[in-house]
């Protein structure tokens, strides 16, 4: 199907009112349809319940003596942004100084605001640059903050910018590194900043210093001051496709030094420590490996490099992140977490296991302040087991100081891990959760296999009442395209490989069936974004696996994906559709070109959002006409807020999950 023979190309028009009502006649429909009961009803409060409950553990940041929180509950929908101090964190009910009330500041505004991050200028922590989103959009507006007399700075002296998708960071309370729209040709094809600069308080931005151009081909430029002391720096990074990116330390008289690492590692400087992690091999070391030089030295040629950590088949790594004279180290084993700290000295560095984790739980490092000291914060859940933060100071044991509510009946819930076999005979592991699961009965099964995101265990309150208390199972699925096994198990499955993401969800789908844990008819489906395009190669490759789908904010359009919002981006993911010889590959499993109207599907439920700026809500809407035109069972709901994640607030989201639910125990 070409763009001239492409029916359906006006749906791509986001926020035409012909368009809108289409949307709407849909919108409609579907809420007609699985929406109008007290059961509904009883679902979408006892979710909203959870996402509003005080009762959450409020997730802070540290920055100095301050810990800071962002906290949406039933009375402030779109939330305040406050802080504490760590005396006060650890407590039960911690007095919270609160700095913005964005329920009020939009009301005041009449502003569809929606909170999308902040950022303080440290030591002094007297200024903070906010963005705020229009609907819960990637674009957002730039705000600075005082937070001495709890007001936004305005005019001609302050750090204030239109919406764009702005990369911005302090230099000192006087200056800012900035990429944004500033006119033509200042973004790249994938809508982000081509362009960085040095912006000085009191001048025009178009009057700010470049510090840096990139091609309209890169994905982004962006550039960033470490300031910490003694060592202070600033870097340019110059991504050039979604996994390439070269970087460069800025000199204070303008002169770039390139580092000379592959263009596919992840590099970090933290004082003297240069961090490599490369995602092919490198000087011996393989794909996954974490490596540590001393950066000086590395600049003058040396390559001398220490090895950190070294993956093997069953492990990678999943997270890094510096304390004050520490790195904490998170690693993957056959997608079950372990914790190290590793420490640099005269005599070279020492390893040593992170004990007093918690059993049967997956860990990650929430938070860290190498200014302040050793101290860390820790997370733990488990698909049974309510998240855990814990405190801890290297050297110390680990004091567990927020424990979440258990949102749902998990005593007689069992969780166990399966390997099924791909088409070529890789094991591919994933995860089995369910009261149920010796006998077949209605099973969820998600997965995202992409971008090297790991998907490991964790706890959801949501999936717990609307799912599991039924009697119902719910399956995880470690694909290849994520990063459970480390770079490799992404790589295989880049652009012409795509194939073997769907062939291992496929495998998990028929395994489960194997095993008596399911039936056909009582599989359902679930992904979202890169997942979206999965479950559309799932209903159009395989629609006699499964009983139902559900398909959210996806890609669905591959021959005009890179056309479209930040699709341009994902090229090296993908490939580019307008080369002849990577759309030979592209088309042979796009959803929207490999319809099929002679074809049985199973029911699909497709939802996005009107303000996602990221995967349009063209490929959404085109695939919904197509699949209509032939006469399949397809149900649509778009959010007219909510960005990418499909939902700006506590009661959207809560409605958006109902829906999924409420559709799946229908169908199913």
């Amino acid at each position: 199907m070409s763009d001239t023979t492409d029916p359906y190309l006006w749906l791509e028009d986001v926020t035409g009112e012909k368009q809108l009502d289409w949307v709407r006649a849909r919108n409609d429909r579907t809420v007609d349809a699985y929406t109008r009961t007290d059961d509904f009803t009883t679902l979408e409060s006892r979710i909203r319940e959870i996402l509003d409950t005080d009762a959450r553990i409020p997730y802070a940041r540290r920055r100095g003596e301050y810990l800071y929180n962002y906290w949406r509950d039933a009375e402030h929908v779109r939330g305040l942004w406050r802080r504490t101090t760590l005396d006060q964190y650890v407590l039960d009910n911690p007095e919270w100084d609160v700095l913005v009330d964005l329920d009020a500041v939009a009301a005041d505004e009449n502003e569809n605001w929606v909170w999308s991050g902040a950022q303080v200028l440290r030591p002094d922590q007297n200024r903070a640059l906010i963005s705020l989103s229009r609907g819960g959009a990637d674009a957002t507006v730039i705000r600075e903050f005082d937070l001495v007399t709890r007001r936004f700075v305005s005019g001609a002296d302050s750090f204030e910018l239109p919406e764009a998708k702005t990369d911005i960071s302090w230099i000192d309370v006087d200056a800012v590194f900035v990429g944004t729209d500033f006119g033509d040709g200042s973004l790249t094809d994938s809508g982000y900043p081509r362009i960085a600069k040095r912006w000085r308080r009191g001048t025009p931005i178009a009057d700010a210093e470049t510090v840096f151009e990139g091609e309209t081909t890169d994905v982004a430029v962006g550039a960033g001051y470490d300031n910490t002391p003694g060592y202070e720096r600033s870097f340019v990074d110059r991504a050039i496709d979604f996994h390439a990116a070269y970087q460069y330390e800025l000199k204070p008289d303008g002169t770039l030094i390139k580092l000379d690492v592959p263009d596919d590692a992840r590099v970090s400087v933290y004082r003297n420590h240069m961090l490599v992690r490369p995602r092919s091999e490198w000087l011996g070391h393989p794909a996954g490996s974490l490596l540590a030089a001393d950066y000086p030295s590395f600049l003058d040629g040396s390559r001398e490099m220490t090895v950190l950590f070294t993956p093997d088949e069953h492990t990678s790594l999943e997270q890094y992140t510096w304390t004050q004279n520490h790195l904490l180290m998170v690693t993957l084993r056959d997608v079950q977490t372990r914790m190290r700290v590793l420490t640099p000295g005269p005599d070279g560095w020492t390893d040593e296991e992170l004990e007093g984790l918690p059993d049967a739980t997956s860990t990650a490092i929430i938070d860290v302040d190498p200014r302040e000291g050793d101290e860390f914060f820790l997370n733990s859940s488990g698909f049974t087991t309510p998240a855990t933060l814990l405190s801890g100071t290297v050297g110390q044991a680990l004091e567990p100081i927020k424990q979440a509510p258990s949102f749902f009946d998990s005593d007689d819930v069992t969780v166990t891990q399966h390997f099924a076999t791909s088409d070529d005979g890789t094991q591919v592991p994933y995860f089995v959760v369910g009261s149920n699961t010796d006998t077949a009965s209605p099973t969820l099964l998600y997965g995202y296999g992409g971008f090297e995101n790991s998907m490991v265990p964790a706890y959801s309150g949501g999936v717990g009442r609307a799912w599991l208390e039924r009697g119902n199972t719910y399956v995880i699925a470690n694909i290849r395209g994520g990063g459970e096994y480390g770079p490799t198990w992404h790589t295989q499955a880049l652009k012409e490989n795509r194939h073997k993401v769907f062939e291992d969800f496929a495998a998990v789908a028929k395994d489960l069936v194997a095993r008596g844990i399911t039936t056909t008819e009582q599989l359902g489906i679930q992904g979202g974004s890169n997942g979206g395009l999965l479950m559309g190669v799932m209903l159009t490759r395989y629609p006699q696996l499964f009983g139902a789908i559900v398909c959210q904010v996806p890609l669905l359009d591959m021959k005009r994906y890179h056309l479209l919002l930040a699709g341009a981006s994902w090229m090296a993911e993908y490939g580019d559709p307008d080369n002849p010889d990577e759309w030979t590959f592209l088309s042979e499993y796009s959803p929207y070109q490999n319809t099929d109207p002679d074809a049985t599907y199973p029911p699909i439920l497709i939802t996005t959002s009107t303000r996602d700026d990221r995967v349009h809500p063209g490929h959404a809407r085109k695939m919904v006409a197509l699949l209509e035109e032939q006469g399949h069972e397809v149900w649509y709901y778009e959010n007219i807020e909510g960005g990418h994640g499909g939902a700006a607030d506590n009661a959207q989201a809560a409605f958006k999950s109902a829906l999924t639910f409420t559709f799946l125990t229908e169908v199913l």
